[in-house]
């Protein structure tokens, strides 16, 4: 497992999956829907996949002396580590807002949503949505990712427009605040339970699908 996640990182990956972790700092922009970022960073994900259908990668992979299943591990298992990566720059950038520029005036009189641990939760959310419906239905051909790419691509936008829309409701503003933070980090914590299980869900699933492809 280990050389194909090298196999992944050095070869199989799309130099976009690592340039589009610079949209992690979309975290800082004032006024501006932050969660987008999440979007971009999934959206350099999509070129290592379209980069490997383009040089028959999965191919190559399937025709590796170790079993088929081990590819789509190692390719999961590179999703989570650039994802991992975008949300620990995301957190750092989060923190960096709350306890350094919280009394600025771009952030304090923000209509959209503020870097927070819900933010966080969102992030997680949306790299979820990626896991499942791009990466787990791309196994379903090993070939076809138009369907699944426009599938996560509007849940995404779906996620986003909810995340900006919920603080705006009655008893809800909390969400986009410093406030009640012992709440915001359970339902980090929640979201961070949901990402690995789906996460892992969708791995196995995509594990069985292209184990019973005729490549």
């Amino acid at each position: 497992m280990k050389n194909l996640l090298i196999k992944e990182m050095r070869l199989s990956a799309h130099v976009l999956s690592y340039l589009f972790l610079a949209f992690s700092l979309m975290a800082l922009i004032p006024r501006y829907p932050i969660l987008v970022g999440a979007f971009f960073v999934c959206f350099g994900l999509f070129q290592t996949f379209q980069n490997g259908r383009e040089t028959n990668d999965v191919l190559y992979s399937a025709l590796l002396p170790i079993d088929k299943k081990d590819a789509v591990t190692a390719r999961f298992i590179f999703l989570c580590v650039i994802q991992g990566a975008a949300f620990l720059l995301m957190a750092g950038l989060t923190a960096l807002r709350m306890v350094f520029l919280a009394g600025a005036a771009p952030y304090a009189d923000n209509p959209m949503m503020n870097a927070n641990p819900v933010f966080l939760a969102w992030v997680l959310v949306v790299f979820a949505l990626f896991n499942v419906l791009f990466a787990g239905l791309f196994y379903q051909t090993a070939y076809n990712f138009g369907k699944p790419f426009v599938a996560f691509i509007i849940a995404s936008l779906l996620a986003v427009g909810l995340a900006e829309t919920l603080h705006h409701l009655p008893g809800l503003a909390f969400l986009n605040t410093s406030e009640r933070l012992p709440l915001q980090f359970a339902l980090l914590a929640l979201a961070a339970a949901f990402y690995w299980l789906a996460t892992v869900l969708a791995c196995r699933k995509a594990r069985r699908r292209f184990a019973m492809l005729d490549l």
